[in-house]
């Protein structure tokens, strides 16, 4: 499944005329105000009547014709992928994880409905895109720390969960919370008795670890990710801009040459981390080992044994 391109639209008050339609049990209402965009799923704004707060609804259409105008899923596997995301997303229980609340199939209107937490400043994209790169190192360090306690609760599961698809495009923040969420759980896979299980669709080549289009990687493909989202952080672009094909980034790839990008992080320790990141598997850290790394345990407690959620699941 393709990341989403956030497209938050703040203050925004909602009347019954932008009224969409309801949810079957009558909790949740969907506004006409579209915050998302992926290949298939497109993300609208909504509201939780219960508990009186906005929410994301996610729309994925599974219509079955070559007139329809959107594309749409072709397949019963497609279908089922979907679910797996909605199943997967509701069974976790981390502060650093984007909530799940309910997920439906409309069989009438041929979709699949999933209804997550809504985070009202967009995707780390998307304030990469309106405000230019992270320049505090703390905002880095703070950041980086939540989504690395987020890696290690999904690393220590049984079975264990890869997310396999780690970009700035699938966390998502509240500024005014100081929170930071990994979600867009499409790509991810389960790693039982040693072996991955891997999903169709790979993720987005960038942020790709070498080892990836290979069999037998494990979570640590989840740590390369985060270094590349590191280097997005401090400077705004993305890694490997410079390869103009496929061919010249398996080429890099091939003979283990950093993205060109990695050279303007200014900051030594941010740069320390990111290198880390980047080692080949056998010497890569997990994300355990880069939270005890005194660049993110010095700044702020680890909170680590006690997975919690930061709002009321219904």
């Amino acid at each position: 499944m393709d990341s989403m391109d956030f497209l938050v639209q703040q203050n925004l008050d909602p009347n019954d005329d932008d009224i969409a339609e309801n949810s079957p049990c009558g909790q949740y209402t969907r506004y006409n105000t579209l915050i998302g965009k992926g290949t298939f799923k497109e993300v609208y704004k909504g509201f939780d009547h219960i508990h009186n707060i906005e929410i994301a609804w996610n729309k994925i259409c599974i219509q079955e014709t070559s007139t329809h105008e959107k594309p749409t899923l072709d397949s019963i596997n497609e279908l089922e992928k979907l679910c797996y995301e909605a199943v997967l997303l509701k069974s976790m229980n981390h502060k650093n994880i984007m909530n799940c609340y309910t997920y439906w199939v409309d069989e009438e209107n041929r979709t699949v409905n999933i209804i997550t937490e809504f985070l009202c400043s967009g995707s780390l994209r998307q304030h990469l895109e309106k405000h230019g790169k992270v320049k505090n190192v703390e905002t880095i360090k703070n950041w980086g720390r939540q989504i690395l306690q987020g890696l290690h609760y999904l690393h220590t599961q049984y079975p264990c969960i890869i997310h396999r698809d780690l970009k700035c495009d699938n966390i998502f923040v509240n500024i005014e919370k100081g929170e930071v969420k990994i979600g867009d759980f499409g790509l991810s896979t389960v790693r039982q008795q040693g072996q991955v299980h891997e999903r169709e669709v790979p993720g987005t080549r960038e942020f790709m670890a070498p080892e990836i289009y290979l069999k037998g990687n494990n979570e640590l493909v989840d740590v390369y990710s985060f270094g590349m989202c590191l280097i997005e952080l401090a400077t705004a672009k993305l890694p490997y801009a410079e390869c103009k094909n496929i061919a010249q980034f398996i080429k890099k790839l091939k003979y283990g040459n950093k993205p060109s990008i990695l050279k303007k992080v200014k900051d030594h320790e941010v740069k320390e981390i990111i290198e880390k990141c980047l080692l080949p598997a056998l010497s890569r850290p997990s994300a355990l080992e880069l939270l005890n790394d005194p660049f993110f345990s010095d700044s702020l407690d680890i909170e680590l044994d006690s997975p919690c959620s930061s709002s009321t699941t219904s």
